[in-house]
């Protein structure tokens, strides 16, 4: 397991840390779910085999250190029955902050457009497993306000940003997670020297030109995504933002001035917040 140890000043009480990990895709299927499930879970288990391994060295870890795990998003790979069980089991038995991914609702992994209405399939299903709600979330520690809010689609909502603007009114620090990182201009670039695209929420459109229809359709951000990410960019309070997504390790700014730190799959990110 990779660690990297990450400070960040927000005008904590105290200073606490978090363990930040991200991308876990267990592959779990069992009787319960369809044979053809079990057929995605035995095929989708070769890209992800060390995920258990990962997942059990990160809890040790962190009741090691007594501190809370940071989980945004991808913990399953795909709904399933024992998908479910294990995402239970783990926010049970460990202090867990969650904020979901795209896989979390994910039926077969990219068998059709994916969507608000393909989440909304599944939300009510998924949201059982965790604690904490799947769209916006909340938990204050030594003063300083932990926001997880779901850009697994690459799109915000209006309730979100009024959700976000209630919190940020009580005039706390912030310190921000969620599953996609934002547009940066670094981050894209390396992006898409990797991939087909960039996999970022609120890329300007005339940097989409090169993505194939379905990627352009999937990332293209409507107006109030827009708008959300000109609120966060915006905000003295937001202090640091946090995703995954992407797989690789990675730390940059968001227009110019924000902290933005990606953790790839394998590493788990000790974030010491002063």
């Amino acid at each position: 397991m990779n660690i990297i140890e990450t400070k960040i000043k927000a005008g904590a009480s105290e200073p606490f840390k978090l363990l930040h990990i991200s991308d876990t895709h267990l592959t779990l299927a069992d009787e319960r779910d369809n044979q053809r499930k079990r057929d995605l879970a035995a095929e989708r288990v070769k890209g992800f085999p060390t995920s258990e391994q990962f997942l059990d060295e990160a809890c040790k870890m962190a009741k090691r250190e007594n501190i809370p795990i940071v989980h945004t998003g991808d913990l399953i790979d795909f709904v399933s029955a024992a998908n479910l069980d294990r995402a239970k089991k783990f926010t049970m038995e460990n202090d867990v902050f969650f904020i979901t991914g795209n896989h979390e609702f994910s039926l077969y992994v990219g068998e059709e457009f994916e969507d608000e209405a393909y989440r909304n399939r599944s939300l009510s299903l998924v949201q059982k497993s965790f604690p904490d709600d799947l769209r916006f979330c909340t938990r204050t520690v030594n003063g300083v306000k932990l926001i997880g809010i779901d850009d697994g689609y690459y799109r915000f909502d209006q309730a979100q940003l009024d959700a976000l603007k209630k919190e940020v009114d009580e005039g706390l620090p912030i310190i921000l997670f969620m599953h996609n990182p934002l547009h940066e201009p670094v981050l894209y670039q390396r992006s898409m020297a990797e991939g087909p695209c960039a996999y970022l929420t609120s890329t300007p459109e005339e940097l989409m030109k090169d993505y194939d229809d379905y990627r352009y359709r999937q990332q293209k951000a409507d107006e109030i995504t827009l708008e959300v990410t000109r609120f966060i960019e915006s905000c003295p309070l937001i202090k640091a933002i946090f995703a995954g997504h992407l797989h690789n390790d990675y730390e940059g700014m968001v227009d110019g001035h924000l902290p933005q730190y990606v953790t790839g799959i394998g590493t788990a990110r000790i974030i010491e917040i002063e």
